[in-house]
């Protein structure tokens, strides 16, 4: 395997010193280590590229601009999984030892899967935006996996209460037809739950379509869809599995603002291929895109202008980019919350991280101070709630560019606070274990 040491800090960079730095100059000084798990290939590089440069790139501004955390100099590994959970668990290993290590963001649902044991034992924790266990909201049972900002239960949820709307509400969808074409794994299989139970509830019909990853032959997939011509088509891919949809569907004759996709099919990867045959496409959006943000322009300006851009400048503003400096940044919010308690100035342990992570308070205004202002909604976790948000809001693809087509909405609770507390009895009970004492959410 392929191990690439990225390490920037201002006065490294003002010296013109190698970026290039030996194990032992992690534990001599006074830096917060970041791994970075990556894929910058297979079929899967196009949408894990920019998530992958974004991070980078947030560190490398938060080093110049502010010197660092307090004064604590970040650095970073960046370690390539190809998405595999098997590269994703080795990746993890051999950098879970580093000195300064802060949290794991596994970018992958089956590694999420394979580390959330491991995490536990080593207290380390793992920020899953957007992915991941859905049960993992319960941080009561939960202590090391921070699902921020929605998982695959409230996406579903959102999707479903966004069709019903369209239809004159949500008793309008009895008898309605919803495919579900999704990724045959893990990721594609964790909104099933929530649908098979809106299902129950409204009466719609759920058809579950498997596609073997990646991806790329969906034929068999959209003969099911042309056969069984659902009313709306819910996209759960990853990768060149969404744009290979989406030329199925076209060629199918299956009209493309009946589908809907999942955040992690709304991205520019999934449709600049496709064009104007992608238009009408809608996928949920966990955040804005554009270059506007002020957190953009302190990328360029003091990262891409400097010549330190990680990838390519005319990508940074896009949707996952975007949603990349939104991962890095509540990293680096966790070890500044911690550094409150334990100390400012100080290397955090991975304990005091997930304390900062546990206890993250970002209202508007502190978004608005980090560089986030219409980026993203505002979010707070505490010891039961470790997603802190479950907004999200639906755009469109017009041929050219991603457009906003509905308000925010917010993830049914009544629907999903049972399911997560059954969902994690029952994994507690399967691994025997307990839920938190009161006295360790009070600590």
């Amino acid at each position: 395997m392929k191990f690439r040491n990225l390490v920037l800090a201002a006065t490294v960079v003002a010296a013109g010193a190698s970026s290039v730095v030996s194990t032992n100059a992690f534990a001599q000084a006074k830096e917060q280590f970041f791994p970075l798990l990556s894929y910058r290939t297979g079929p899967y590089a196009p949408n894990g590229t920019p998530w992958a440069n974004a991070k980078q790139d947030y560190i490398k501004m938060i080093n110049a601009r502010d010197g660092g955390i307090n004064g604590v100099k970040i650095t970073f590994e960046e370690c390539e999984t190809g998405y595999a959970t098997d590269r994703g668990v080795e990746c993890y290993e051999r950098l879970k030892s580093k000195p300064g290590v802060a949290v794991f963001d596994p970018q992958a649902t089956g590694i999420t899967f394979a580390l959330t044991e491991k995490v536990a034992n080593d207290k380390i924790p793992l920020i899953t935006l957007g992915y991941g266990l859905s049960i993992a909201q319960d941080g009561n049972a939960f202590k090391w996996n921070f699902p921020f900002m929605g998982s695959y239960w409230t996406a579903a949820d959102i999707l479903v209460q966004h069709i019903g709307k369209k239809e004159g509400g949500v008793d309008k969808l009895k008898g309605k037809k919803i495919a579900l074409v999704y990724h045959d794994s893990p990721f594609g299989k964790e909104p099933i739950p929530l649908l098979q139970e809106r299902s129950r509830a409204h009466g719609f019909d759920l058809q579950l379509i498997p596609v073997t990853a990646p991806g790329v032959e969906q034929k068999a997939a959209w003969l099911q869809v042309r056969q069984s011509k659902p009313d709306y088509v819910m996209l759960w891919g990853w990768g060149v599995m969404n744009s290979t949809a989406l030329k199925e569907a076209q060629a199918t004759g299956y009209p493309r603002d009946k589908m809907y996709g999942v955040w992690w099919a709304g991205a520019e990867p999934d449709v600049k291929d496709v064009g104007e045959g992608a238009k009408g496409y809608n996928a949920l959006a966990l955040n804005t895109s554009g270059q506007q943000p002020k957190v953009i322009q302190d990328i360029l300006k003091y990262v891409h202008d400097k010549g330190q851009g990680t990838g390519p400048k005319d990508e940074v503003g896009s949707v996952l980019y975007t949603r990349g400096l939104m991962i890095q940044m509540l990293g680096i919010e966790g070890v500044r919350r911690a550094q409150e308690r334990y100390g400012k100035g100080k290397v955090m342990t991975g304990e005091q991280v997930r304390w900062g992570l546990e206890n993250l308070a970002l209202d508007q205004k502190k978004l608005d101070s980090l560089g986030f202002a219409g980026v993203m909604r505002p979010l707070s976790t505490s010891c039961a709630d470790h997603m802190g948000s479950t907004w999200a809001r639906v755009h469109t693809w017009d041929g050219s560019k991603w457009n906003f087509s509905s308000d925010w909405y917010e993830a049914d609770e009544q629907i999903i606070k049972p399911m997560i507390k059954a969902g994690s009895e029952k994994y507690l009970a399967d691994k025997k274990l307990t839920r938190r004492a009161v006295a360790d959410c009070q600590s």
